[in-house]
């Protein structure tokens, strides 16, 4: 209501062509303009948005494309800017404007979205995420064959303070503002319709690709734009997605859920070390005695022997660990135990994102574990420096900053919501729409984002969204599995099968 009282103002001062009103609102701006300029005098401007024409091979044919890398405004309730988020999309020109265009966001929060631009579903890719990669290895930018860009146009956000999306309030303001669940949800939707309508795309299908904390934020992002800001999303798909934080959580200790959603991901790890495919056949008893034995031993407690003899021998054997170690724990394995110990012969640690991608432990004599994740630490660099080097050198969008592939401050600032709102969204959005179709996508080794926690969600969902509108799919790897160039292929044919049924 406000907007049209506001257009309906605006045509009564035209109308009535009062120089003196009108002069004065110029007075007013003018004055407010110096009084920006005077705040924000610390801030070197952004420049203008930059294109280039760049190709790449993908799918086996070459794609012709404009890559842009520009910024967008945020403004508060009275039109001043406070904040100012970057973007880079990918477009072919001279496509139709029905053409699909999809917005990606990676999570932490606190991440860029240099991880599914550079790595997943960009049109060019750097090396990260392979046993053997290096923070040295230079970080040269290839043409990526598992691209999106050859089915639909895309347009990776860089959330406030990742990046070089930057806030222009104090430290106070900014977490209000971009740092709380809900209000990271209100200004990432007006960011994505503000590109639709300077980019002439309102009539375009529109998608959301997320993932991790963006896998959180897309099906509130979908619901939110089709309710409140007028925009409808024809499909997401939902990467390694943190959809319910509570399962995951061990606050509560009487749930077995964290418990049953990590072990799968446990027992993937170790069957892919073995050498066993990873499929029905050796995940499907594993999931069934998650759901029905595991859960009644673990209920029954420690107290009861014969039940945690039986537990603990199972968990044993679907993990690789010692029987011995994990009676000790009575079956109740957590992740660091899980990843210091399958190696610790070796003196090697495994990722939380993927069990099987290892590092040397700084410490392997120390009680309790003193390492930082070894892909995280290893993935930094090469995205950081190569993303740089294309928005800086490439494109030639120069910047005075420090560019954030993942912001640690960010993150420790973030005001956490601990409810299902993601999975009610996602039920919403799901039900509004009868054509919006949905891909959730994990790979077997991820802890961080483990995927049976999505199927149990997806076992509770209505029969109108379990028929064909939600699909899971898996893949070989860890939470950044698209870094498997044959797991990446596959994300790439399952989720192209979605937008051409669009």
């Amino acid at each position: 209501m406000r907007f049209l009282t506001l257009a309906a103002s605006a045509l009564l001062l035209a109308a009535s062509g009062s120089a003196i009103l009108a002069a004065d609102n110029a007075d007013d701006a003018k004055a407010s303009e110096k009084a920006d300029a005077k705040t924000d005098d610390h801030f070197t401007p952004f420049p203008a948005p930059r294109s280039i024409k760049q190709s790449a091979v993908i799918g086996g044919k070459t794609v012709s494309y404009a890559a842009t890398v520009g910024s967008l405004p945020v403004k508060d309730e009275t039109g001043k800017v406070i904040g100012e988020v970057v973007y880079t999309a990918y477009t072919v020109p001279g496509a139709p404007t029905s053409r699909p265009v999809t917005f990606a966001f990676n999570g932490g929060p606190g991440a860029s979205s240099v991880y599914l631009n550079l790595g997943a579903i960009g049109p060019k890719s750097v090396a990260f995420g392979d046993q053997g990669d290096a923070p040295s290895d230079l970080a040269v930018l290839r043409d990526n064959p598992n691209s999106w860009l050859d089915f639909t146009d895309l347009v990776f956000i860089d959330p406030i303070g990742t990046g070089f999306s930057r806030s222009r309030e104090d430290k106070d303001k900014t977490k209000k503002d971009f740092y709380e669940a809900d209000a990271d949800i209100h200004y990432l939707s007006r960011v994505v319709y503000d590109w639709l309508v300077a980019n002439d795309r309102l009539t375009s299908r529109k998608y959301l690709a997320g993932e991790s904390y963006g896998g959180y934020r897309v099906p509130r992002l979908a619901y939110y734009l089709q309710t409140q800001m007028g925009v409808g999303i024809s499909g997401m798909t939902l990467v390694s997605p943190y959809l319910d934080p509570p399962a995951i959580g061990e606050d509560d200790a009487l749930s077995p859920l964290p418990w049953m959603i990590n072990l799968p991901s446990m027992a993937a790890g170790h069957f892919e070390r073995q050498g066993k495919p990873l499929d029905e056949t050796t995940m499907g008893p594993v999931e069934t005695y998650m759901r029905t034995q595991f859960v009644q031993d673990f209920l029954a407690g420690p107290g009861d022997k014969a039940a945690t003899d039986r537990l603990s021998a199972k968990v044993a054997e679907i993990t690789g660990l010692d029987p011995a170690l994990v009676r000790r724990m009575n079956g109740r394995v957590d992740i660091d135990t899980y990843l210091r110990e399958i190696r610790r012969s070796q003196g090697l640690i495994g990722s939380v994102y993927d069990s099987n991608y290892t590092a040397y432990d700084p410490f392997p004599a120390s009680a309790t574990p003193q390492y930082s994740d070894p892909l995280l630490t290893t993935l930094i660099a090469p995205t950081t420096s190569a993303m740089v080097d294309f928005i800086t050198r490439q494109v030639g969008w120069k910047v005075d900053a420090r560019y954030n592939a993942l912001s640690y401050a960010v993150n420790e600032q973030w005001k956490r919501d601990d409810t299902d709102s993601p999975v009610s969204d996602l039920r919403k959005a799901v039900a509004t729409d009868p054509k919006m179709k949905v891909n959730i996508v994990h790979g077997w080794d991820d802890l961080s984002c483990p995927f049976y926690g999505s199927k149990l969600i997806l076992a509770q969902m209505p029969d109108f969204a379990r028929d064909g509108r939600i699909s899971l799919h898996m893949y070989p790897g860890g939470h950044m599995f698209y870094s498997r160039a044959d797991s990446g292929a596959a994300m790439r044919r399952d989720v192209m099968g979605s937008y051409q049924g669009g």
